[in-house]
C-alpha cells in the first residue's frame, strides 16, 4: 500500500466523489454562517445544517466537503495525549434526501480499498445493534463475513441530539496490528487501545425523534458522513499518532530545531512539542478565516491557543518571538487544500506576530509574579489562588484563566474560577459606566478616536451608485481590527465610496460592501473627524481585512427617494419665502428615503389657504421638470449669484450650488434628482410649531404620496362600510347620523329622568324640619351621577326652599347628591360640607359649592347610615 501524503489523501477523496455525481465544495469558514449553537464549524455537517433541516435548498442533493474544524471542549489534554487535537480537518459525504445506506457503504468501502488500497481482510464494520437493513448490505451484498461486523448498542452506533432528525451510523475500523495494541487476551473492535482504529462513520438519518425514546421514519432521509482526514493518514502512513504524519512530522521538526531538542526523549518537553503543534495549526486556520484575537467568543478562542503556545515555547526554552516561523510552516503545508492561506499568508503572520509581541511584553513579568504567588500560597498553606490574584494576571498581564491553571495544577495548586469570574463582571460593569466618559475634547470618547488621523475618505457619489476601493481601516464596536468575519458587527473605512454620510440633514445611505465571497451589510454611513466616512453594519458572510479591494454598492431605491424628498425640500424653501415673505428662513431639516422635514422660522400657524398654495407650487414646479444642476464655485461668488444660504453655517472656500431653473438656487452638498419631474408628486400631511418663531412641515414625495391617498381610500372605504353607504355620499351619512343620535340622546335624557322619578315614588312625605329647614333625603336606585342632578333640581321645584340628599346604588357603587337652596343657603346650610361629611358612610370621598356637591363611594349599607348623618350634619350648620 502506497503511504500518500494528508493534502493527496484530501484531493483523492474529493475527486472520488465527484464522480460520484457529488458537488464537491472547498471548506466553509471556521466561523459559522447564521448559527449561534457554536462559536466554531466543530464537524464537517455544520455548515450544512439548513440542508438538513429543509430551511435551504441545497445546490446539489449530493455533496462532499474536507471541513477544517475546531474543538476545544478538552483543549486540557491536548498536548498530554497523542490523540487530542483542536484544529483537524473533516472528510464528508453527503445526501439530502437522494441516496442512502446501500450507496453510501458502497462507496465508502470502494474508496477505501480501491482509491487507497487498504487491505479489506483488515477493515471491519459496526453497526446498530437493531440496524438489519445495514447488516444485510454488509454481510449480503458486500460480502462481509458476519463475524467481522460488530453490533453496538446506542452510546457507539445511534446518533441524536435530544429531538429530532436522528438515526443509526455504521462505522469502519481498520486493525492496525499487534505492535499498536494492548496485548490484552479479546483485544477487538471497540478496545480502548490504538489497534482497531476508527476510520470512517456513516450516519444514517432515517427517524424523526420526540426526545423521549419515540421515533417515526423520516420522509427524506439524509447521509451524513465523516472520516478524519488526519487519521486516515496514520493509517494510510502506519505511524504511532497523528503527530507522525507528514504534515505534522514537518512542523513538529521545526518546532524541536526552534527548542534544540529531540521529540520523545523527555514526556514533559514532548507535551509542549504537541501543544505547539497542534495550537500554531488552530491559530493559522482561525486567523485566515478573519477571526481576530480578543478577550470575548472566537477571539478569546484564539487568544488562549496563541498565548498557551507561547508559554510553552517558553518552556522548550525557545527564545524570543517564534510563532511567526511556524504558521508560515501550516501555510507551505497546507495551502494546496486551502487557497485563502497562500493569499493572506502577509495578513496572517502579521496578526500572529502583534498578538505574540503583546504578550511576549507581559509573559516573563507575569511568571514572575505568579511564581511569588506560588510561594505565599505555600507559606500560608494554601491550595487555591484567589479570584483576584488570577483576575490581576489576566487583566494586567495577558494570563486567559486556564493558562494560569494549567500552570498551576502542574505544582498542584488551583485557583478559585467563581472568583474570577466576580472580578470579570466587576470590571465589566465598569467598563459599561466608562462608556460614558469623553475625550480631552470634551465630546464622547469612541472606537474612532483611535484610528490612524492620516487617514480620509473621497465621496464619489454625486454621479455613481457603485465604485470600487481598497479597506484602509476596520473597526468592531470596541476596537480598532485588522479583520472583521462572519457575524461582526462594525465598520469599514475605505479610500473611495459613493456612500453618502448623513449630514446637511440628509440621512445616511444603505447598501452593501462585498467582495467575491463576502458582503458586508451597511445600514447607517457617517462622517468622522479628518474627513473619513465610517460604513457601519455587520458582515452577512465571509471576511473582510485591512487592504482588501472591494465593491461598495448603494441601495439605489433608498436613495432615489431621499434624492426626491431633498430636492422638494428646496422647492419648498422658495415657495414659502413666495407665500409667506422674504423672512422665511431654513431653521433646519430631515431628508430621508420615507418623508422629509422643513422647519423655517415664521410667528404664526400657517393658514389651511396658505398650506394648500406652499403645495399647489411645489407640485406645478415639480411639472415643469425643471433641470436640476450643480455647479462648483468659490462660496462668496456663490452667494453674489443669489444662492441661499443656511444661515450661521461655515462652509468651504469651494461649494456646490444647487439650481432649480430659475425658481431655486441654494447652496448645497447633498444629494439630488435630476430632475424636478423625478420627484413626481408632493403632499405636505402637517403644519406645526416647535419653537417661539419657528414652524415645521412635514410632506411626501413620489410614491410615499400615492401610498398616503390610497391609506385615505382604504379608511374611507372601511368607514362607508360601517356606515352602511357610498364613500361619496359619507359625510351626509355622518350627518344624518349625528343629527339622530342628537335626538336619540335627548329622548334619553327624559327617560331617564322620568325611571328616576318613578324609582323615587312619591317622596314628599318623607321631609323632615331641622331648625326651620325642609331636608328631604330619599334612594333613586339605578340612577347616574347626572341623572341625580336632574331629580335633585325637580325636587327642589317641588320641595321649595330647604336641603336635598339623594343617593343611588348602580352596579356596586354608590353616588351622593346634595343640593341646597338659596334661603337654606342664608341659614347656614352648606352642601359640600355635609356630603363632605357624609361619604365616608359609603366608603368614599367628595366635596363641593355650597349650593351643590357629590360624592361617591362603593358601601350601598352605608346609605341610611348617610342619611342620618347628614340630618346631624344639618343641625350644626344652621344657625
Amino acid at each position: 500500500m502506497k503511504k500518500y501524503g494528508v493534502n493527496e489523501l484530501r484531493k483523492m477523496f474529493l475527486d472520488f466523489f465527484e464522480t460520484k455525481g457529488h458537488l464537491c465544495k472547498n471548506s466553509y469558514s471556521l466561523v459559522p454562517h447564521n448559527d449561534n449553537s457554536v462559536l466554531l464549524i466543530p464537524a464537517g455537517m455544520a455548515p450544512l445544517k439548513p440542508y438538513f433541516t429543509g430551511q435551504e435548498v441545497p445546490p446539489r442533493t449530493r455533496m462532499a466537503t474536507c471541513q477544517k474544524c475546531i474543538r476545544t471542549g478538552d483543549i486540557e489534554n491536548v498536548g498530554k495525549t497523542a490523540r487530542h487535537l483542536t484544529f483537524f480537518e473533516m472528510l464528508g459525504n453527503f445526501s439530502f434526501g437522494d441516496y442512502f445506506k446501500r450507496e453510501s457503504l458502497a462507496w465508502s468501502w470502494e474508496f477505501l480499498t480501491e482509491v487507497v488500497g487498504l487491505d479489506p481482510n483488515r477493515l471491519y464494520p459496526s453497526i446498530y445493534v437493531d440496524d438489519d437493513e445495514a447488516f444485510k448490505i454488509w454481510n449480503e451484498e458486500m460480502g462481509i463475513p458476519a463475524e467481522r461486523i460488530f453490533r453496538f448498542g446506542k452510546e457507539d452506533n445511534f446518533w441524536e441530539h435530544g429531538a429530532g432528525p436522528c438515526g443509526p451510523c455504521s462505522e469502519i475500523y481498520y486493525d492496525r496490528g499487534e505492535k499498536y495494541g494492548c496485548g490484552k487476551e479479546g483485544c477487538t473492535v471497540g478496545c480502548d487501545c490504538d489497534r482497531y482504529m476508527e476510520v470512517w462513520n456513516n450516519v444514517f438519518t432515517q427517524f424523526n425523534g420526540d426526545g423521549k425514546g419515540g421515533y417515526t421514519e423520516l420522509e427524506n432521509k439524509n447521509i451524513d458522513t465523516g472520516m478524519g482526514l488526519e487519521r486516515l493518514a496514520v493509517v494510510v502512513q502506519d505511524v504511532e499518532s497523528v503527530f507522525g504524519i507528514d504534515t505534522f512530522k514537518a512542523l513538529l521538526d521545526d518546532v524541536c530545531d526552534l527548542a534544540k531538542v529531540k521529540y520523545e526523549e523527555d514526556s514533559k518537553k514532548d507535551i509542549s512539542i504537541r501543544v505547539i503543534v497542534d495550537h500554531i495549526r488552530s491559530v493559522t486556520f482561525m486567523v485566515s478565516d478573519g477571526i481576530m484575537p480578543s478577550n470575548e467568543g472566537r477571539g478569546y478562542v484564539l487568544r488562549r491557543l496563541l498565548r498557551r503556545a507561547a508559554r510553552h515555547g517558553r518552556l522548550l526554552g525557545i527564545e524570543g518571538n517564534f510563532l511567526t516561523v511556524l504558521g508560515k510552516k501550516v501555510i507551505e503545508l497546507s495551502k494546496d487544500g486551502y487557497e485563502e492561506l497562500g493569499e493572506k499568508e502577509a495578513f496572517i503572520l502579521k496578526v500572529i506576530s502583534q498578538e505574540e509581541e503583546k504578550f511576549a511584553k507581559t509573559i516573563d513579568q507575569g511568571l514572575s509574579i505568579l511564581a511569588d504567588m506560588e510561594e505565599a500560597m505555600t507559606k500560608e498553606g494554601s491550595k487555591t489562588l484567589s479570584g483576584a490574584d488570577a483576575f490581576k494576571l489576566y487583566d494586567t498581564y495577558g494570563f486567559p484563566l486556564d493558562l494560569t491553571i494549567e500552570i498551576l495544577e502542574e505544582k498542584g495548586f488551583s485557583v478559585d474560577e467563581d472568583g474570577f469570574k466576580a472580578c470579570m463582571e466587576e470590571q465589566r460593569q465598569k467598563a459599561r459606566s466608562a462608556r460614558k466618559t469623553t475625550n480631552y475634547m470634551g465630546a464622547d470618547a469612541t472606537v474612532y478616536d483611535e484610528l490612524d488621523v492620516t487617514l480620509t475618505s473621497e465621496f464619489t457619489g454625486y454621479d455613481r451608485l457603485e465604485d470600487t476601493s481598497v479597506i484602509t481601516a476596520l473597526t468592531s464596536t470596541e476596537e480598532v481590527v485588522d479583520a472583521l468575519t462572519d457575524g461582526d458587527e462594525g465598520t469599514i473605512l475605505v479610500e473611495k465610496t459613493p456612500f453618502y454620510a448623513t449630514m446637511g440633514g440628509q440621512k445616511a445611505d444603505i447598501g452593501k460592501i462585498v467582495t467575491e465571497d463576502s458582503e458586508f451589510k451597511v445600514v447607517d454611513t457617517i462622517k468622522l473627524k479628518g474627513g473619513k466616512i465610517g460604513h457601519v453594519g455587520k458582515v452577512v458572510k465571509g471576511m473582510f481585512k485591512v487592504g482588501d479591494s472591494v465593491t461598495l454598492k448603494v441601495c439605489g431605491k433608498n436613495r432615489a427617494n431621499t434624492c426626491k424628498n431633498h430636492s422638494a425640500t428646496h422647492l419648498v424653501q422658495a415657495a414659502l419665502r413666495q407665500v409667506l415673505g422674504s423672512h422665511v428662513e431654513q431653521a433646519g431639516s430631515l431628508v430621508t428615503a420615507d418623508h422629509l422635514r422643513f422647519d423655517f422660522s415664521h410667528f404664526a400657524a400657517m393658514t389651511e389657504e396658505e398650506i394648500a398654495k406652499v403645495e399647489a407650487i411645489v407640485n406645478e414646479e415639480i411639472q415643469k421638470a425643471l433641470p436640476v444642476v450643480t455647479d462648483v464655485m468659490n462660496v462668496e461668488e456663490a452667494k453674489k449669484s443669489g444662492a441661499m444660504a443656511l444661515f450661521g453655517e461655515k462652509y468651504e472656500a469651494d461649494v456646490r450650488v444647487v439650481s432649480m431653473g430659475d425658481f431655486s438656487k441654494e447652496l448645497c452638498g447633498g444629494t439630488h434628482v435630476g430632475n424636478t419631474a423625478d420627484i413626481i408628486s408632493f403632499k405636505i400631511v402637517s403644519e406645526s410649531g416647535i419653537a417661539a418663531g419657528v414652524r415645521r412641515i412635514e410632506a411626501l414625495t413620489g410614491q410615499a404620496v400615492f401610498d398616503y391617498y390610497k391609506n385615505i381610500e382604504a379608511s374611507m372605504k372601511e368607514a362607508a362600510t360601517a356606515a352602511k353607504c357610498e364613500p361619496a355620499k359619507l359625510v351626509e351619512k355622518i350627518e344624518a347620523m349625528q343629527a339622530e343620535l342628537k335626538a336619540l340622546a335627548s329622548e334619553n335624557e327624559k327617560l331617564k329622568s322620568k325611571l328616576a322619578q318613578n324609582s323615587l315614588g312619591d317622596v314628599l312625605d318623607q321631609v323632615v324640619e331641622v331648625k326651620g329647614v325642609k331636608l328631604l333625603c330619599a334612594r333613586a336606585d339605578g340612577t347616574d351621577a347626572n341623572g341625580l342632578r336632574n331629580l335633585g333640581d325637580q325636587l327642589k321645584d317641588k320641595l321649595g326652599e330647604g336641603v336635598i340628599i339623594l343617593a343611588a346604588a348602580n352596579d356596586g357603587k354608590v353616588s351622593l347628591m346634595a343640593t341646597v337652596t338659596d334661603e337654606a343657603q342664608k341659614k347656614g346650610a352648606h352642601a359640600g360640607n355635609i356630603i363632605k361629611a357624609i361619604a365616608g358612610c359609603v366608603g368614599g370621598k367628595g366635596g363641593g359649592r355650597p349650593n351643590m356637591a357629590q360624592a361617591g363611594g362603593k358601601d350601598a349599607a352605608g346609605i341610611e347610615n348617610a342619611f342620618a348623618q347628614a340630618k346631624e350634619v344639618l343641625e350644626g350648620q344652621i344657625k
